[in-house]
């Protein structure tokens, strides 16, 4: 695990940056990508580049259950107008959250993971560990599924919603199963809310109860974290 320490979110997103770019210089096709406010500067700089994605294809991570792309708060619409709509990709996945069977669609989408195997994943990491929407608990080996969001996940989402009866109880979510599948991860994570988070990850045991944990099993880990979230280390 390369841990690269950054002054903010802005040079954060520059360094992730590069190594998409050096990625895709040696031959990277896939990207696994995330949402929230903690990728923001990656796309920005993505956007603003004159790298071409038209070859690219790209696999999020997860979307909230009853959402669907036109809705200004589902995460198809963010990628779209974060990513998408100034960079065109080959082909752009997204959890469809408004399938009648949610199942199924779980099925599907692990489907669309091993027919486009990630080569760079992007993550962010939830307060209480999570990655993707991959709540403490969840099995390390578990694949696509439904989650049930917690309070603190949902307390941390209701900045983007008028009130937070709107927010989302549920999403789509690649499991952390899934996740590791992906050739390299860039994790990245900036504040002191993330300290502890970023500790455990790194420093603690391997275990459910701090989904990100897992990373400790991978072999190609890179977390870009600033001062605060690393003040712990």
């Amino acid at each position: 695990m390369e841990i690269i320490k950054v002054a903010n979110a802005e040079e954060g997103g520059k360094k992730a940056f590069e190594l998409i770019k050096e990625g895709m210089k040696n031959g990277a096709k896939v990207l696994g990508l995330a949402t929230g406010s903690t990728p923001e500067t990656l796309y920005k700089e993505m956007t603003t580049s004159d790298l071409d994605f038209t070859d690219m294809t790209s696999v999020n991570l997860d979307e909230y259950v009853g959402l669907g792309g036109n809705d200004d708060q589902s995460y198809r619409y963010f990628m779209n107008d974060q990513l998408f709509n100034k960079k065109p990709f080959k082909d752009t996945y997204v959890p469809n959250g408004k399938a009648e069977d949610l199942a199924a669609e779980c099925k599907h989408y692990e489907s669309i993971i091993d027919s486009n195997p990630i080569d760079i994943q992007i993550l962010g990491i939830g307060q209480n560990g999570h990655i993707g929407f991959n709540e403490p608990g969840t099995p390390l080996d578990s694949l696509t599924h439904v989650v049930e969001l917690t309070e603190s996940t949902i307390n941390a989402n209701k900045r983007n919603f008028e009130k937070v009866e709107d927010v989302p109880t549920r999403a789509v979510s690649m499991g952390i199963g899934s996740i590791m599948k992906g050739k390299k991860m860039i994790l990245m994570a900036y504040g002191e809310a993330k300290a502890d988070a970023i500790k455990g990850m790194v420093d603690g045991p391997v275990s459910v109860d701090l989904p990100a944990s897992a990373l400790q099993n991978h072999s190609d880990v890179v977390v870009i974290i600033d001062e605060a979230a690393a003040s712990k280390l």
